[in-house]
């Protein structure tokens, strides 16, 4: 996309990237809504006015809003049971959302996280599957003047492959090692060249917790290709280690620790998009990737309106044994609408802020 301007690059690049996460996500509940035998009234890409619309045999409308923002699918019945009207000619007995037992219903709604979550971790895996899954090795890029590391001759280039007789993979193993070790003799193997040496470094300890220095910088990124099963399977395991990121992030913030100023909205995505898809194919399949992490765990958040929202309704019917009334969900509906709408209004604040357009508005103003 070199060819294009900024700008359009930009916005193309965003409503690609939106727009694959949006169509997953609502696949997931338009194929489940199928499995479970809940006819799909719309498939919609995007709110407001069609640019684009079919109808499918089954009588699905299949639709591209031209506002690229979201998406939805309409199920018939997914109003509240006492709205549906039997006596409407259009009605499907047997095909109703509500009609359907509470299990069934969410599976319908847990589908679009659940899709989410397995569109990071094929990216995950075919990047892992072509590209290769990326590990820190133990090569040596720098070598502090004066350190424990050049006073015991080791070099940049050289890879360090054993610490008293252990062997390690990876830079992490390396600092595990070194860490609890200051001023204790460490025996180091390394390779230089075709060759393999053996010295002897004492690591210092740093003034302001008292861990063992060695003084190099490494950890150069190696690329791995794995096979498609060890793929898939370390593309899952992947997925599921940036969701407890993500997750530990969001806790971060509600208890203080981070900042609310990292809450970005449309507007810094479509910035990051614009950006990541200039670097290349790998970091914009691996922004998607993220992304519908980001996705699948907001959606899941127990916040009415979302889909965990949902689930939490369900939970608590069949707990129950019935719904609850018109009138909680209702004003558990507004609650959460509240909510988000507080959320987007900060990630909006938060983007306009970080482009600097508050800061431009504000020297106006002054």
């Amino acid at each position: 996309m070199d060819f294009l301007p900024d700008p359009l690059r930009t916005v193309l690049a965003f409503v690609v990237v939106l727009g694959v996460l949006i169509f997953v996500h609502e696949l997931g509940h338009y194929l489940a809504a199928r499995w479970r035998g809940v006819h799909v009234e719309r498939f919609s890409i995007g709110f407001g006015r069609a640019i684009a619309s079919w109808q499918d045999r089954r009588g699905c409308e299949w639709r591209i809003g031209w506002i690229p923002l979201g998406g939805y699918v309409k199920m018939h019945g997914m109003e509240h049971p006492s709205d549906v009207v039997p006596e409407d000619g259009s009605y499907r007995k047997g095909e109703s959302f509500h009609e359907k037992p509470v299990r069934d219903r969410a599976i319908v709604v847990a589908a679009g996280p659940i899709f989410n979550f397995l569109l990071a971790a094929l990216i995950f895996a075919a990047i892992f599957a072509t590209y290769g899954q990326p590990t820190g090795s133990t090569a040596v890029q720098a070598v502090v003047a004066g350190s424990a590391a050049e006073r015991a001759g080791i070099a940049p280039g050289d890879r360090i492959i054993a610490l008293d007789g252990q062997r390690v993979a990876r830079f992490e193993q390396l600092q595990q090692h070194v860490q609890p070790r200051a001023g204790q003799p460490i025996e180091i193997l390394l390779r230089r060249g075709d060759s393999e040496m053996k010295v002897i470094a004492t690591p210092i300890a740093r003034p302001e917790d008292g861990r063992g220095l060695l003084g190099i910088s490494g950890g150069a990124v190696e690329r791995t290709r794995l096979n498609p099963v060890s793929a898939l399977v370390e593309g899952t395991g992947h997925m599921v280690a940036v969701s407890g990121q993500t997750l530990a992030g969001v806790w971060q913030m509600i208890s203080g620790q981070r900042g609310a100023e990292e809450i970005g909205g449309p507007l810094r995505i479509a910035q990051l998009s614009g950006e990541v898809a200039d670097l290349g194919l790998l970091p914009l399949l691996t922004f998607i990737a993220l992304l519908s992490v980001n996705l699948a765990l907001i959606n899941l958040f127990p916040i009415p309106i979302l889909d965990g929202g949902h689930l939490v309704f369900y939970a608590a019917e069949a707990l129950r044994g019935r719904p609850l009334t018109q009138r909680a969900q209702e004003y558990a509906f507004r609650g959460g609408f509240a909510l988000l709408l507080t959320l987007m209004l900060l990630a909006t604040w938060n983007d306009l802020t970080h482009l600097g357009i508050v800061r431009w508005v504000t020297g106006l103003m002054g």
